[in-house]
């Protein structure tokens, strides 16, 4: 070795590694991406340092580099090895394919992205590994064999804008304020700083709680009616009080303020009969009458509560409270 060769240390080693995972086989990333994806990471690179090892890497790996248009674009050549992630057994394959597929509408763009070449490499072990070796029978059927069913009339996802999810997931990630222009039910537009609390996802919908900038209280935003977002610079330190379970539990996402009421409910044995398996709430009591279940339970007073009852028609009546009957 001369005397102005560097040694290779642990840490440019463990750098390469990580570029090296983050190199896909189905599509090409550039550097500017990886850069990104290696800062969520902790790797605190500048772009050319990141570009210079790349090109290195590309050398001594069957990394194919397009350099037709800049940026380029890397990623492993089609009949390459690759980088097989350590540990990842099928089993957990399977657990992050399920992933992928469930949470992609509530993880920050960010961390998809960083995470995009394990949900790569977990796609493969279910299918053909890069030695041409298949993966077992049963990992390759299991994700044929679930599904999550709606209980519900099954309806089209409300589509979101890409830019727009990006923007609030960063916002939200990054405790940075957001300006967006948002659309009511009515079709007006409101432009707004908003203050990004949580993120949910209710049935096909994708909800943002926030603040708008001069108010103390939450409201939620349905993502699809958010027509422009952008992430701004200005950071903010996020409301000890906020709590995110407690404003679902306070019935928040079904139109509620957080009153607790004592629900008591006489219904058709053959309509209600799915309320002795899943129960209504932990203190629910159930007492056989004639041909209808009296059923008590504490729940949260909401809209969404009254549209439930609703859809049971005559096979439903509201005992108490009396309000809530009058109000049906």
């Amino acid at each position: 070795m001369s005397g102005k060769a560097k040694p290779r240390t642990l840490e440019t080693l463990q750098f390469s590694l990580e570029i090296l995972k983050r190199i896909p086989r189905t599509h090409k990333v550039s550097a500017p991406e990886l850069t990104r994806q290696l800062q969520d990471a902790g790797w605190q690179r500048d772009l050319r340092t990141v570009q210079r090892q790349l090109d290195e890497l590309a050398r001594n790996f069957d990394i194919e580099r397009d350099d037709r248009s800049k940026p380029y674009g890397y990623q492993w050549k089609e009949r390459a090895r690759g980088l097989s992630l350590p540990g990842l057994t099928e089993k957990e394959s399977l657990l992050l394919t399920l992933a992928e597929q469930h949470l992609r509408h509530l993880m920050p763009m960010e961390v998809l992205q960083s995470l995009q070449p394990f949900f790569e490499q977990a796609r493969a072990n279910l299918g053909h590994h890069a030695d041409g070796r298949e993966s077992s029978l049963a990992a390759r059927e299991w994700l044929r064999k679930v599904r999550v069913v709606s209980s519900s009339q099954p309806l089209l996802p409300a589509p979101v804008l890409p830019e727009v999810f990006e923007a609030v997931s960063s916002g939200l990630y990054r405790n940075r304020w957001l300006n967006v222009e948002y659309r009511n039910a009515a079709g007006r537009s409101t432009t707004a700083r908003v203050m990004p609390l949580g993120l949910a996802q209710q049935g096909t919908r994708t909800y943002l709680v926030c603040r708008f900038e001069g108010y103390d209280n939450e409201r939620s935003l349905a993502l699809n009616r958010i027509d422009k977002c952008e992430l701004t610079a200005m950071g903010f330190e996020r409301p000890p009080e906020f709590d995110l379970e407690k404003f679902d539990n306070d019935g928040r996402f079904g139109f509620g303020n957080g009153k607790r009421i004592r629900l008591e409910i006489l219904i058709d044995k053959r309509t209600g009969a799915h309320l002795l398996e899943s129960h209504l709430s932990d203190d629910q009591q159930v007492q056989e009458d004639g041909d209808s279940y009296r059923i008590t339970a504490t729940v949260t007073e909401t809209e969404q509560l009254k549209w439930w009852l609703r859809g049971f028609g005559n096979d439903v009546r509201v005992v108490a409270p009396k309000s809530l009957a009058a109000s049906l």
